[in-house]
């Protein structure tokens, strides 16, 4: 799974190894903090690896899967599109690089390793891929139109993607996070809280929760689904 090293994604990836997945847990840049998450897996009896790699770029699905293929002797049968980076700005002083960098690692990376992920797990006839939105993709959030653009154009091709491989055993389905308690909310005003129904911010596992379930067998009936996990702000 991608941007694995921390928060959300450090969280799915302890859950999808308890339940028996062997997991790459793929970083750009903390070494460390993945290390840790494979760490922790292992200390758990679970199988993990840390696998380098700037999902903006390219080369990096094919790369990622070569890894992943070699170190397992088996086809990546489930595959989770976390990473993801903001660059906050109101349209009018919203600069190009701060559109085009939003797009090229929150959207068009998610693109290019489902691409990579559906050949082999359409030859197997069974796969599991889960998309990591937002809520902001659902509605409207002032400052983020790059970060909604993206994630609302994840969860199109969520939907998409989900109806061209149906028929083959293969699910693809995204999460759309709330006000998740985080490194990157930690600036975000507390007063925003008041926003969202529930009154509190969600938490790294109980994102976890939704993608486990996503990736089981017991899910295998749903597809091209969008799960909030929001406290309410979508409703």
């Amino acid at each position: 799974m991608t941007g694995a090293s921390r928060g959300i994604g450090a969280a799915i990836a302890i859950a999808l190894a308890r339940d028996g997945w062997p997991v790459g847990v793929n970083y750009r840049a903390d070494r460390k903090a993945a290390e840790r998450v494979v760490a922790q897996i292992e200390g758990e009896g679970g199988q993990a690896i840390a696998l380098r790699a700037d999902v903006a770029e390219s080369s990096a699905a094919n790369e990622l899967f070569g890894s992943l293929e070699q170190h397992y002797g088996a086809p990546v049968l489930a595959l989770v599109n976390n990473a993801g980076i903001s660059r906050d700005d109101l349209v009018p002083s919203l600069g190009d690089d701060e559109w085009s960098s939003v797009i090229e690692v929150d959207l068009n990376a998610a693109f290019r390793l489902t691409r990579r992920a559906l050949v082999p797990m359409m030859r197997a006839r069974t796969g599991r891929i889960v998309n990591i939105s937002s809520v902001v993709g659902l509605r409207a959030n002032p400052g983020q139109a790059n970060y909604a653009a993206a994630k609302a154009g994840l969860i199109a091709f969520t939907k998409t993607a989900a109806v061209e491989v149906a028929r083959r055993g293969v699910t693809v389905n995204a999460v759309a996070p709330g006000w998740i308690d985080t490194e990157m909310t930690a600036e975000l005003p507390k007063g925003l809280l008041e926003s969202i129904p529930a009154r509190r911010a969600g938490t790294p596992q109980e994102v976890a929760a939704c993608v486990r379930f996503l990736a089981s067998e017991e899910a295998s009936y749903v597809t091209g689904a969008v799960l909030t996990v929001d406290g309410g702000m979508a409703a």
